[in-house]
Formats: structure tokens, C-alpha cells, sequence
């Protein structure tokens, strides 16, 4: 970096991302980034939703965040969503791959990927 004009640059480009992990959207996603989300391959999850969010225009409506210890450790990574009036759903085993489907398919369509979620007989 060599001027205020390149860090202005570097602002700009990661404003939307920062905007998806703090807004004030309608619906929240909750990823699990505790020590055994991360271990388990939560950070290229939580990465994959930013992005994909973001890619969908979505980001007015939608927030990705990430928390701590969800709970339920053998099912990292684990992807919380949460939409005012439904039932949270919570996916289980994530991959980037699911997680952008669960955009395109959950987060835009409005259908839960019922095989990605946790089931009570899991428990």
C-alpha cells in the first residue's frame, strides 16, 4: 500500500463483506466458529456465505455472522439460520459447497435442505 487512494480502495472492496456480518437483516446465519467448528472446517463456510450472500444480492436482507461453541461438536461445522417467525434451522457436517447451495436454495428460495440439516434422531 503506497497511498490513502489504495487503502480507500482496500475499504471500499471489503465494506460489503463487514455490512454481512454486522447488518440488520431479516434473516440471520449463525456460524459456528469455535475451536472445534475451525477445526472442522468452519472458516471456508463462513467465507463461502459471506460471498455468496453477497453475489446473490442479498445483503440487505441476510446476516452472516459467526459464534462460538454452538453445542454440538461431532456435527461441525454447523450453520444456524434464523428468520423472524419460523423455526431456527440448523445445518450439520457444512462444506463451502453445501453452504452455497443453502444460499441459492434456503437464503434466496425460501426451501430448507432438509438431508443438510440436524435431525432429532442424530441426537
Amino acid at each position: 500500500m503506497k497511498s490513502l487512494a489504495e487503502l480507500q480502495a482496500i475499504k471500499d472492496r471489503m465494506k460489503d463483506k463487514v455490512v454481512l456480518r454486522e447488518g440488520t437483516g431479516d434473516m440471520r446465519v449463525v456460524v459456528g466458529m469455535a475451536t472445534c467448528g475451525i477445526a472442522a472446517g468452519a472458516r471456508p463456510v463462513l467465507n463461502a456465505l459471506v460471498e455468496e450472500v453477497n453475489k446473490a444480492g442479498l445483503s440487505e436482507k441476510v446476516t452472516v455472522s459467526q459464534t462460538g461453541c454452538i453445542g454440538i461438536c461431532q456435527f461441525e461445522p454447523v450453520v444456524e439460520v434464523f428468520e423472524a417467525g419460523k423455526e431456527k434451522v440448523t445445518y450439520v457436517k457444512m462444506t463451502a459447497e453445501k453452504a452455497k447451495e443453502v444460499v441459492e436454495k434456503h437464503l434466496k428460495g425460501g426451501r430448507v435442505i432438509a438431508e443438510y440439516t440436524l435431525k432429532d434422531e442424530n441426537l
